[in-house]
């Protein structure tokens, strides 16, 4: 009879507290005032709300709660198994939201509700937590609460979401919503479940608090019961959370409920959260398994899809041609909706992956190109920046980019100045139009920069023009200066690589300089009658052209540490080759000499045989000590047959005109 009496006035309650539902009372328009009023303080400097969350209710599980377990049970069976059947009738379904692939709680509301109405007007998380403290009565309501208020959160910007944390942490509400999840937990449903974790890792609820790590630990037990779409929520929601104990259960855990239901995950979207999820240490076989079931999905891809493809392929470290080659074909179709970010994004997955697609590469390129008057300038330098990173010249860009530097030079703070210099020498890319004045506004905002500079990027600053062939006389005194005193004192850990560079820069001093006059005759070295595996058929192939090797000389070291593959010696006129040995007892000034370079793909702009900047430095320099330089890519000439090899060789040997190796192909 009691718990009846007690069953009636609770009703009663109930039904009082929802009479007095309306709209909720917005506190919009007095944050508006107080938002910026005072200095910032860090929500989680509030040490008695942080205690109050490590400590929250934890009596409500008694003292057999287990946080974490090695043994963690993943699969639960029984009456939780039967309860988990109903979760399907969860007010929190998966919605697809954006192109970045996050989630939103899409609410299935019982119009007799009034809650989840009023609920739907909020126009900011304290909104939410106001008509929480006033009118939720139950877990659906707190855990609806809760994601509206994480929805919302997401959709202001950076810096008012700084405040609008300290607001949230401090709310009365707030407190008690979480009260009420770790006092239910084990009796929420799983999309409930899912969707709480992901709210409260969004919003930065610390990680080692009771709890989250009662959500985490309950979520393993009810793993294997999570439908597909929870699975999904899931796997967004670990890889923004630190390595524990039970994060690494929970991921051990989804890893082989994904191994059993793979064949049956149909969704393209929750694919890429599961690779995402499982990241660079899932088994291969696993992430072959993830690679078909996306290709079986591949003809639903859409735009969205193919723009996070990308990403997501990267976090799990598995370059999969059939699908990336499709995903940049739909990229190329609809190039004109990708936002900045992605651009970048995409750039630096392709990187990671080593997948170089000039096509793709190009028609980005050319979109930024096209559209070059919209973007802020910082934002092509980052774009210039990820191209250079790839090898990838985009030499229209680099053009127009030239005369926007030349026009405004204002924004080239150091940082900015250092990518571009790193950008144009790396690629070779010296201007069409105006070239010096390029080069003398980047030489003038160096010599701004000079009493902030540190001596290595001073190093590099200089390092970069000489590639370019210019040299910075006030940086470039200032260097030397510093190295006589002893005062370039550079990081040991790059003090190989800067000791090259500052070699170079003093050969660019003495080769570049306008006083330097081409040497009548230059000494050589044979380093060693031997060649290295990969010019064997190089060797074969000039042995069988020329009749015998003393027609030509192999592993020549030159002045300045530079060395030549092979040399070959001609009459002036380039149509007979003469012997070695008897243009070294009887030097000759009208004696051609030819370099052969046989470099590799990597030495070249991506897709073309323009050479990247050390090579081209070190052909320039060549010229200058009086040979005339043959640029091979070495991976094309060890695809050829030997016959092929022979005529190739011939034409570069009897001919001014340069030999054009064809582009490189998509995906390749």
């Amino acid at each position: 009879m009691n718990n009846k009496i007690s069953h009636l006035l609770n009703t009663v309650r109930l039904v009082h507290r929802y009479s007095s539902v309306l709209t909720p009372k917005s506190s919009a328009t007095t944050r508006k005032h107080i938002l910026w009023i005072g200095r910032y303080k860090h929500p989680l400097e509030n040490v008695n709300f942080r205690k109050l969350l490590l400590n929250i209710l934890p009596s409500l599980h008694g003292s057999s709660l287990r946080f974490v377990s090695q043994k963690a049970d993943v699969y639960r069976t029984g009456a939780e198994a039967l309860v988990s059947e109903k979760a399907s009738q969860s007010s929190l379904e998966v919605e697809k939201l954006d192109d970045a692939g996050s989630f939103k709680a899409k609410h299935v509301v019982a119009h007799s509700d009034p809650f989840f109405t009023s609920l739907q007007k909020c126009a900011c998380p304290c909104d939410v937590l106001d008509l929480a403290a006033e009118a939720a009565v139950s877990i659906k309501h707190y855990t609806n609460a809760l994601t509206t208020v994480r929805r919302l959160f997401k959709n202001l910007s950076e810096e008012q979401q700084r405040y609008e944390k300290q607001l949230i942490f401090e709310h009365p509400a707030f407190v008690k919503l979480c009260q009420q999840l770790l006092r239910h937990a084990r009796r929420m449903l799983r999309g409930d479940l899912v969707f709480s974790l992901h709210a409260l890792v969004s919003l930065g609820v610390p990680q080692n608090t009771l709890l989250l790590q009662t959500l985490m630990r309950v979520c393993q037990e009810k793993l294997n019961q999570l439908d597909n779409r929870c699975i999904s929520v899931l796997a967004t929601t670990l890889p923004g959370m630190d390595k524990d104990k039970n994060v690494s259960a929970l991921q051990a855990g989804l890893q082989l409920l994904v191994e059993q239901r793979i064949s049956s995950i149909r969704d393209i979207f929750i694919l890429q959260n599961l690779m995402k999820c499982l990241g660079k240490d899932a088994p291969v076989l696993l992430k072959k398994k993830l690679e078909m079931a996306v290709v079986r999905e591949i003809d639903g891809l859409t735009f969205p899809f193919a723009l996070r493809m990308f990403s997501a392929l990267a976090a799990m470290n598995y370059c999969s041609l059939p699908i990336l080659n499709p995903c940049s074909k739909k990229i190329q179709e609809n190039v004109q909706d990708v936002p900045f970010r992605q651009l970048i994004l995409i750039l630096e997955a392709c990187y990671s992956l080593q997948y170089h697609n000039v096509k793709l590469f190009s028609a980005l390129a050319d979109y930024v190109n096209s559209t070059a008057y919209l973007w802020d300038k910082r934002q092509i330098v980052l774009f210039l920046s990820a191209c250079e990173t790839l090898g990838f010249q985009p030499t229209q860009l680099l053009d127009i980019f030239a005369e926007k530097v030349t026009e405004d030079p204002d924004f080239l703070n150091l940082k900015n100045l250092l990518i571009v210099l790193r950008v144009y020498s790396r690629l070779n890319h010296v201007p069409r139009v105006q070239k010096h004045l390029f080069f003398e506004t980047l030489h003038s905002c160096l010599n701004k920069c000079l009493p902030q500079i540190s001596n290595t990027e001073l190093l590099k600053a200089v390092y970069s023009l000489g590639i370019l062939g210019y040299l910075p006389h006030r940086a470039l005194d200032e260097l030397l200066q510093k190295d006589s005193k002893d005062e370039l004192t550079l990081p040991d850990d790059l003090k190989e690589q800067n000791t090259v560079m500052l070699r170079s820069v003093k050969t660019c001093m003495e080769l570049d300089s306008p006083s330097f006059t081409k040497p009548a005759f230059v000494l050589t070295e044979n380093l060693s009658s031997l060649v290295s595996l990969n010019l064997r058929k190089a060797q074969k192939a000039l042995i069988e052209l020329l009749g015998d090797e003393s027609m030509f000389r192999q592993n020549v070291q030159l002045p300045h540490r530079y060395h030549i593959d092979f040399e070959i010696r001609m009459d002036s006129h380039r149509k007979k080759v003469l012997p070695i040995v008897a243009t070294d007892d009887h030097p000759d000034s009208r004696v051609q000499r030819l370099a052969f370079l046989f470099a590799p793909v990597s030495a070249f702009c991506l897709g073309t045989t323009h050479p990247q900047g050390k090579l081209a430095m070190k052909k320039r320099h060549l010229k200058k000590l009086g040979y005339h330089v043959i640029l091979i890519q070495n991976k094309k000439f060890q695809e050829m047959k030997n016959e092929d090899a022979v005529k190739f060789l011939k034409r570069k040997i009897y001919s001014e005109d340069a030999f054009s190796f064809p582009e490189a192909t998509a995906g390749q």
